[in-house]
């Protein structure tokens, strides 16, 4: 059964299961040659906007940072039109100045994971994808502006380094990444934003800092403390959403995201397996060079 194609969307993390107030629901199940998505999508519409509803880890939160299918999730979004990803997830803090219930719009990652598959290539068919700047620098600055509107305490820039899991930091890991410069640190950006590059989507990660990972004295990260901030960010992220989306959906897109796999495709037409074409085939589009 086809869909009228949906251009935004939004992936929530721990403590976002669901959007308030998203009108018109319809719930999608989306078969993808890779495995299932986290859970079904749902779509519906918010402040004037049509949009789509993911939850990272299923409504449940049944799901470890690992076991995410990360490339069933990111397929199943392009495959219904999606074209913007705004991703909300909790991240511990590395920085004094990112306190508990503090957005972070990062412009950098660090990639320390070791088990996950963080392409939708191979199989017959190559390509290298620019990943300089990972996340979508024009979408960040639009939800920083509206979470800033919503005096929302929020910053722009840093690095995010995204670990396995599903335990938290040692200390000697958190004082070394304070010392590398990383800002922030969780277990979900890769690989979205990697699988979203390749599907050429623009994606932008709200990283709710709900701790102070453990390199702070008295101020360890626990599964306690985090869900206790959960909460309160949780009502924000539902803010910033309704308030960001309309300009979000509206503005043209002008960043490199769109044509991220222009020339980044090494094999030549005639030698891609039609089955693995297929497989592709809302990654590719019309492209083939």
């Amino acid at each position: 059964m086809k869909h009228m194609p949906v251009r935004i969307a939004v992936i929530g993390g721990s403590g976002l299961y669901r959007m308030k107030n998203l009108r018109n629901l319809t719930e999608v199940r989306v078969k993808t040659p890779f495995g299932d998505p986290s859970d079904a999508v749902f779509i519906g519409s918010l402040s004037g906007v049509r949009c789509a509803f993911l939850p990272r880890h299923g409504r449940a939160h049944s799901l470890l940072p690992s076991e995410l299918n990360g490339r069933a999730n990111i397929w199943a979004l392009k495959s219904l039109g999606v074209e913007r990803i705004l991703a909300f997830g909790a991240v511990g803090s590395l920085k004094a100045s990112l306190a508990p219930r503090h957005f972070v719009f990062p412009d950098q990652l660090v990639d320390k994971t070791h088990e996950r598959a963080c392409t939708f290539f191979g199989e017959g068919v190559v390509a290298h994808v620019a990943f300089s700047h990972p996340f979508c620098d024009d979408l960040s600055g639009r939800l920083l502006r509206a979470a800033r509107r919503l005096k929302i305490p929020s910053h722009r820039g840093g690095t995010y380094a995204c670990m396995e899991g599903p335990a938290f930091s040692t200390k000697a890991e958190s004082l070394l990444h304070r010392r590398l410069g990383y800002s922030i640190i969780g277990m979900t950006a890769v690989p979205e934003a990697k699988l979203a590059r390749e599907a050429e989507i623009c994606y932008a990660p709200v990283a709710m800092v709900t701790d102070y990972d453990c390199w702070k004295e008295g101020e360890e990260v626990s599964t306690e403390k985090v869900l206790s901030v959960l909460g309160a960010n949780a009502e924000n992220a539902q803010a910033l959403i309704a308030a960001a989306l309309p300009e979000a959906a509206a503005a043209p897109r002008s960043c490199p995201c769109a044509s991220a796999l222009r020339n980044a495709v090494m094999t030549p037409r005639e030698a891609m397996p039609e089955a693995t074409l297929r497989k592709l085939s809302p990654i590719l589009g019309g492209r083939r060079n």
